[in-house]
């Protein structure tokens, strides 16, 4: 015998105290067991054999089994009972021991894949260009009146189709489904409750005027000019286009100017400013200028037609007022207000002193029952950071700890996130339950933001079943808490079928830390293998692509492993497009070579005459 007898009788205890445990958390876990939708009872089974088996530390098996080269691979929690019985008969046969045939009703390695499958298919649908992960894809307000894109997107790869209940309106929603599906009703539509998300009230109306702003180098030299687009009250520059500067003008006097026709006008600082017309649309025209200026309504413009003296004088029709900003430095201090109270920046005196500090509002005043002094508190996706050093009836003071080097810009309907804050907020808003009777009627998936606890998903499933709404549920994980219970949130959600998991990594990270967030997404990716549920990797796959047409290198790298995951969300963009033909690209290129969490190889190209020569 190769290996001692005492290492493999070693091997074959530990097998039997894993299995034991397996047969007491099922026997322990019975009852919730017993109310899972049919479809779902050995996955069930299979999730509390995985929860016991983490109730010790695995390593100890683990290393025993690699000392007598036998793989503990991760690949094991897809059907644990299984593998660990086989384990055990390989053990006894090396001992010479008699073993029984596995106990009727275990789901097997082979079962597991299929049943993953099967359930993917029913939350996303049948995916396109032969991928094995679904691409979704956030919707634009103009999906609703720009078919075109639409068409694109499902050409492009587009599996299934998000729309975030938090904006727009159900005149909207149902525009971009109708368009959806008259295109491709196959596509599976997949709504986004708003949930009560925790942001910024609404700010004081900044001055109204346009300020244009050409791009500099750090010596302060014009490198780009500002890109404006002239056009009548309300019309947008062109789909996929991007203006520095819009100034709503006269339509019959905007006809006139050609390309090459110069504006010239004084700003608001009564200062020389010239707009060179570059080129014609249908609706508008776009125009450079190399200067700074600001535009407030009834700024005289003087058109001047190339090489001709003729000119048209017209004045800039009302211009709407710029979003008011409070610019945050670290050491600043920021009231946040309990009362819908319009937000304004600091006020200071003749020498720079603050006399009044800066102050918003938020969106759900029953968060300051619950917060401390001491405790963290982040603004925008946590690009502002500081600690609560004030807790009052009506209002809260907050030092800034963290921020850009220039100051942080906070304006309204940002994201609030308080991770050490015991807050007793979750479910189900009146706006979510007002927005799901038009969820249940016109989508194949509800997206359940925020969701905490199986106290939560019960609540929603009873919504569901009140609507008699037979459609998928997607959890979102986007909090410690929902994290925490994450598997009691599981066997609670598998009462409907389908189901599926969303790793929101923005809210997440903030929730649980930068630094725990990789860890945290592995451990939500494990447990989902282990209940055959499918996942979606969200937040900045591919996002610099999306928003400004460029990838940078790590969000390649971050969509590549994305593969692993059954369905992969885009976010909306300019150039979203791009966006999703370049993802489906990268994972149909890494599912060559990438199988979930194993390798797969596929014959190797290489220069065999230089490896030889060199």
């Amino acid at each position: 015998m190769v290996f001692s007898k005492d290492e493999l009788e070693d091997i074959l205890n530990a097998l039997d105290l894993a299995i034991a445990k397996l047969i007491e958390y099922e026997e322990k876990y019975k009852k919730p067991l017993h109310k899972v939708h049919p479809k779902y009872k050995q996955s069930a089974k299979n999730l509390i054999h995985y929860l016991a088996l983490r109730s010790f530390d695995e390593s100890f098996l683990q290393e025993k089994l690699e000392k007598i080269d036998m793989p503990f691979s991760p690949r094991i929690g897809n059907s644990i009972f299984y593998n660990l019985f086989y384990f055990q008969v390989i053990i006894k046969s090396l001992l010479k021991k008699e073993y029984s045939t596995c106990p009727a009703g275990i789901i097997t390695n082979k079962e597991a894949k299929k049943t993953l499958q099967t359930n993917s298919e029913a939350l996303f649908g049948k995916l396109k260009n032969q991928r094995k992960t679904g691409i979704m894809v956030t919707q634009p307000t103009e999906a609703a009146t720009n078919s075109h894109l639409i068409s694109s997107l499902l050409n492009l790869g587009m599996d299934c189709a998000r729309i975030n209940c938090a904006h727009d309106d159900k005149k909207i929603w149902k525009n971009i489904i109708s368009h959806i599906k008259s295109i491709d009703s196959s596509c599976r539509i997949m709504m986004d409750l708003g949930g009560p998300k925790l942001r910024t009230g609404k700010m004081k109306a900044g001055p109204k005027v346009i300020r244009i702003k050409p791009k500099k180098n750090n010596f302060g030299k014009v490198i780009e000019p500002s890109k404006i687009w002239l056009a009548p009250i309300g019309v947008l520059p062109p789909e996929n286009k991007i203006a520095d500067a819009i100034i709503p003008v006269n339509k019959k006097w905007l006809k006139k100017t050609k390309k090459g026709s110069f504006i010239i006008f004084n700003d608001s600082r009564d200062r020389k400013r010239t707009i060179t017309i570059e080129e014609e649309a249908p609706n508008g025209r776009w125009g450079h200028c190399y200067t700074s200026a600001f535009i407030t309504t009834g700024t005289v413009l003087n058109v001047h037609l190339q090489h001709t003296s003729v000119s048209e004088i017209h004045s800039v029709h009302e211009t709407q007022p710029l979003e008011e900003v409070i610019v945050l430095k670290e050491g600043d201090m920021l009231r946040l207000d309990k009362k819908p109270i319009l937000g304004q920046a600091s006020h200071y005196d003749s020498e720079n002193g603050t006399t009044k500090i800066a102050h918003i509002s938020c969106t759900l005043p029953e968060i300051f029952s619950a917060v401390k002094v001491n405790e963290p508190i982040y603004f925008d996706d946590g690009k502002i950071e500081g600690v609560i050093t004030e807790v009052h009836l009506n209002f809260l003071i907050i030092k800034i700890t963290t921020t850009k080097k220039n100051g942080g810009k906070l304006k309204a309907d940002k994201g609030i996130n308080l991770p050490a804050s015991h807050l007793k907020v979750g479910g189900l808003t009146k706006k979510d339950k007002l927005d799901l009777n038009f969820v249940a009627k016109n989508a194949d998936v509800v997206n359940f933001s925020f969701v905490n606890n199986a106290h939560d998903v019960s609540d929603l499933l009873h919504e569901l079943k009140k609507r008699n709404a037979n459609i998928g549920v997607l959890l979102k994980i986007e909090t410690q808490k929902a994290f925490e219970n994450l598997p009691s949130i599981l066997l609670k959600a598998m009462q409907n079928y389908p189901v599926g998991v969303m790793i929101a990594r923005g809210d997440l990270a903030i929730e649980t830390g930068w630094k725990n967030v990789a860890i945290i997404q592995e451990e939500i990716m494990q447990l989902c293998d282990a209940t055959h549920i499918p996942h979606v990797l969200a937040t900045q796959v591919l996002e610099n692509l999306a928003k400004k047409g460029i990838p940078t290198r790590a969000e390649i790298t971050d969509a590549a492993m994305a593969q692993r995951a059954e369905c992969v969300m885009l976010n909306k963009g300019p150039y979203i497009e791009k966006a999703v033909k370049m993802l489906d690209k990268i994972l149909s290129k890494m599912q060559r070579i990438q199988k979930k969490k194993g390798a797969v190889l596929p014959k190797l190209v290489f220069n065999e005459e230089v490896l030889i020569n060199q």
